[in-house]
């Protein structure tokens, strides 16, 4: 493994009686695609939502840049270089892909109310830098040529990419991608493959969500495997795909007689 970028540190989240994470550890390098497996309701969006501050942990720490992360408000989370997508799609339906790109550099903007009202030539020079990097990701995602189409009347697959620019467009050092291929067909999927590749190539380290798994192991530096909130694995590729305890989990078998 590479230098560790994010280290969740004994996280537990309880929703009443129910332990949807029990003492999660794990660490994700700097540069790798770091694959969460797990059946449904094994706590992966649970992470996911600690991890970007949309729930708060009732143990555990995480760390980013060996610096905690600020769980208690997302988009002190955002800023700190974690930013996400959605299993359900959430897009602002009513803007143009353009638009929503730009909506995602907010945090890395400075003019304020004042600059806006006033119209002043440093504000329009950063809404024009703005607009260039919007574009410039709407083209690195396959999208640019509905850069002017409202969100809502995109193809799904185009959603999904649109989602994906306006995360990078918060310039995240993790980017956490909870279920990219949900409904894809195989074309999109491929497709969904390479861009992530490339997204991992110019520097961004990923997470990723996906039921998908052979997406996953043929995609992913190391994979761990979470199971009623625990993790259960954790390992390059093939090594977790071997393991009796994943094995048990997904086919619903004895561990040992998955041996």
């Amino acid at each position: 493994m590479s230098t560790p970028l994010l280290d969740v540190l004994g996280v537990v989240k309880r929703f009443g009686g129910l332990t949807a994470l029990a003492e999660v550890s794990l660490t994700i390098g700097r540069g790798e695609i770091y694959g969460l497996i797990g059946p449904n309701g094994a706590g992966k969006t649970t992470l996911f939502n600690v991890l970007t501050g949309l729930y708060v942990p009732d143990a555990g720490e995480v760390r980013l840049d060996d610096a905690p992360l600020p769980l208690k408000q997302p988009h002190r989370v955002v800023r700190a270089g974690v930013a996400r997508t959605f299993q359900n799609i959430r897009l602002f339906a009513n803007m143009t892909a353009l638009e929503n790109v730009m909506v995602g550099r907010h945090l890395r903007t400075r003019a304020g109310v004042f600059g806006a009202m006033l119209r002043t030539a440093a504000t329009r020079a950063e809404e024009k830098a703005i607009a260039e990097r919007a574009h410039a990701l709407l083209h690195y995602v396959g999208v640019e040529r509905h850069s002017n189409v409202i969100a809502r009347n995109l193809s799904y697959g185009d959603q999904r990419r649109l989602e994906i620019a306006r995360a990078l467009a918060t310039e995240p050092r993790l980017l956490a991608l909870d279920e990219p291929a949900a409904g894809m067909n195989p074309t999109e999927r491929l497709a969904l493959g390479q861009l992530v590749g490339r997204i991992r190539a110019d520097g961004t380290t990923v997470l990723l969500i996906e039921h998908d798994v052979k997406l996953v192991m043929g995609l992913c530096d190391r994979v761990a495997v979470l199971d009623y909130g625990k993790r259960i694995a954790e390992g390059a590729p093939r090594e977790v795909q071997r393991d009796p305890a994943v094995i048990a989990a997904y086919l619903g078998v004895e561990a040992a007689h998955a041996a």
